[in-house]
C-alpha cells in the first residue's frame, strides 16, 4: 500500500490571521514580562520597606520599654517627694508660726 500525502493548499487569508494572531501574542507576551518585571521590582521594592519598618518598630519597643521605666521612676520620686511633703505639713500644723 502506498500511502499518499495528502497536501492542503496555503490559504493566504489563514496565514495573514496566524500571523497577526502571532504578533499580538508576542506583544502581550512582551508587554506581561515588563508588567512581571515591575511588579517584582516593586515587591522587591515593598520587602526592604516592611523590612525597614519591621526595624524601627523594634527600635520604638525598646524606647517604649526605656520610658516605661524612667516614668516608673519618675513617679516613685514624686510620691516619695509627696509624702515627704505632706509628713513636713504634718509636723508643722499646730506650731505657732513665728516661734522657730
Amino acid at each position: 500500500m502506498i500511502q499518499q500525502e495528502i497536501r492542503v493548499p496555503e490559504d493566504p487569508i489563514a496565514q495573514g490571521e496566524i500571523a497577526a494572531l502571532t504578533r499580538r501574542f508576542e506583544e502581550v507576551s512582551q508587554i506581561t514580562e515588563r508588567e512581571f518585571g515591575i511588579v517584582k521590582s516593586d515587591l522587591t521594592a515593598l520587602r526592604l520597606q516592611v523590612g525597614n519598618l519591621d526595624q524601627k518598630t523594634g527600635n520604638l519597643d525598646a524606647k517604649v520599654d526605656s520610658l516605661t521605666g524612667e516614668v516608673r521612676v519618675l513617679s516613685e520620686k514624686i510620691d516619695r517627694n509627696q509624702a515627704q511633703i505632706v509628713e513636713l505639713l504634718t509636723r508643722l500644723v499646730g506650731r505657732d508660726p513665728d516661734a522657730s
